[in-house]
């Protein structure tokens, strides 16, 4: 057996590939566009880790999903949880789970998804303006 994707539905592709492209970094790997069943498939990975994969699922016909977090969630391991959370703090991505012990936060994804981030090597030290930040909504 060979774990291939993760999929989640999305109600706006380009919202949605902003966050995880631009925002998260991941890489388009294929697209799937397919009129008769009017929906687009997106599949996209962490560079050099293309093996685990997320599939965005965007119908073409309005839906509404709800319960982003009864799915728990994904995670990724950054390089640096702090760089990482100002970069998407810079693209307008609001940190959900702040950082402050230096090893793990959690933002969402447009459609609600949560996202886990957890520092590579373990914690960094606690430093501001993580340490003292309070969550915001839901995670």
């Amino acid at each position: 057996m060979k774990y291939l994707h993760t999929m989640v539905r999305v109600t706006d592709i380009d919202a949605s590939l902003r966050f995880y492209c631009d925002g998260l970094g991941l890489k388009e790997l294929r697209r799937i566009e397919n009129e008769q069943g009017r929906f687009t498939l997106v599949f996209l990975a962490a560079p050099g880790d293309e093996s685990a994969q997320v599939e965005l699922t965007y119908n073409w016909d309005p839906e509404a999903y709800g319960g982003g977090r009864n799915f728990g969630h994904l995670a990724y391991e950054v390089d640096d949880i702090y760089a990482t959370c100002q970069h998407l703090m810079d693209q307008g991505i609001t940190i959900n789970r702040p950082p402050r012990c230096g090893r793990m936060a959690f933002v969402r994804s447009p459609d609600g998804i949560s996202i886990e981030l957890l520092n590579k090597g373990g914690a960094q030290a606690p430093a501001e303006p993580w340490a003292s930040m309070p969550n915001v909504g839901s995670w």
